[in-house]
């Protein structure tokens, strides 16, 4: 009997959880943009009910819209012109391009950040924990520490969002032969789930 009720919260669990994060999301998204909607343009006005998810829907909409107006010559002037406009406002001004700036790093196709799962060691030596590779140090910071360094970010666990920003000799970190959304699927779960096994191969250094 205690064998089949653990299966079945197996079974449950995950599609309970996965199914109350879609509604919150929908639900969200729903709460965020509907409101902006003139009344006679709402389903509520028109077909005299609610619809649930036209809200996310409208929001990958206006997000593909963006993306398609941004790519082209004249949408590129208009997001100048903005940023020329905001960067006219102090404390905007600073809070926008730090924001920009992190986001930019994050999502560019050549960029380094989160590219690769690592193994470093953290909190203390032989101790040893999953990171991800940010980057690289810059500026003044590269005189002061010399040598090659590699920016990561050590995630929590089981909450990744945060973490510690730490800057470690090359040689001490080590590349590992997962994806990066295995090494947050390992983290996440505190070491239960598991990436899958591949064939062994020789651990390399990162920029060895």
């Amino acid at each position: 009997m205690k064998k089949y009720l653990i299966t079945g919260l197996l079974i449950w669990i995950p599609l309970s959880l996965t199914v109350m994060l879609l509604a919150w999301t929908v639900n969200t998204l729903d709460g965020w943009i509907l409101p902006w909607l003139p009344q006679h343009l709402r389903p509520q006005t028109i077909l005299g009910f609610h619809i649930p998810g036209l809200g996310a829907a409208l929001g990958i909409f206006i997000l593909f819209a963006t993306g398609v107006i941004g790519a082209n010559v004249l949408g590129q002037r208009v997001v100048r012109s903005w940023e020329s406009l905001l960067a006219r406002i102090p404390v905007v001004k600073s809070l926008y391009y730090s924001i920009k700036q992190v986001s930019d790093t994050l999502f560019a196709d050549n960029g380094k950040a989160f590219s690769k799962a690592l193994l470093v060691q953290f909190p203390r030596k032989d101790a040893w924990t999953i990171a991800f590779l940010t980057g690289t140090p810059s500026g003044d910071i590269v005189q002061r520490l010399g040598g090659d360094y590699v920016s990561v970010y050590v995630p929590t666990t089981p909450n990744p969002t945060s973490g510690y920003f730490l800057m470690l000799p090359a040689a001490d970190v080590i590349e590992l032969d997962m994806s990066v959304d295995e090494a947050l699927k390992y983290i996440i779960s505190m070491g239960v789930v598991a990436p899958p096994t591949r064939e062994p191969e020789t651990s390399i250094l990162l920029f060895e």
